[in-house]
């Protein structure tokens, strides 16, 4: 009877031990991956309803991990001046070569008070700094699946786009 109980024990510790090398571990035997550089490419009023403006942003992807990115989504909110102007998501399955770059466009949402606020905040100022922050979505099964936090941030000079 006791050697029954010491072999419980040892394969309740064995078993424990197994389950917490399967989910701590798999998280040591890959590499961490550099969270990719991220620039806006390009902004485009795509449209303007009563309550909302809808705009398309480009996103330009720089992998500098030596493996392939497999993106399947992103979430990331736009902030203008310091102040929350947009959010939106993209399903975009997308793989960014190792070294290499890609472009991945996302609908982000307005609300047209922002842009009506946005836009009247801009009178006398000559620069308008921008900052972009979310989260890429990267393909695998639930315990492998991750994410990785980005953040992109800019000034554009108002004076230089008023200039023909």
């Amino acid at each position: 009877m006791e050697v029954l109980k010491r072999a419980i024990r040892l394969g309740s510790l064995l078993l424990l031990f197994v389950l917490m090398l399967f989910f701590f571990g798999c998280a040591g035997l890959g590499k961490r991956l550099e969270p990719p550089g991220i620039n806006v490419a390009n902004i485009q009023v795509q449209e303007v309803k009563a309550f909302e403006t809808v705009l398309k942003i480009d996103l330009r992807l720089i992998n500098p991990n030596d493996v392939p990115l497999d993106i399947k989504g992103l979430n990331c909110n736009l902030e203008l001046n310091g102040k929350r102007f947009a959010s939106g998501v993209a399903n975009a399955k997308k793989v960014i070569p190792p070294y290499g770059t890609g472009v991945i466009p996302v609908v982000v949402y307005s609300s047209v008070f922002k842009v009506i606020r946005g836009i009247v905040g801009l009178q006398g100022k000559e620069n308008l700094t921008y900052r972009l922050k979310g989260r890429l979505r990267l393909e695998g099964n639930r315990l492998l699946g991750s994410t990785i936090p980005f953040e992109s941030a800019g000034v554009l000079s108002l004076k230089a786009l008023r200039k023909p």
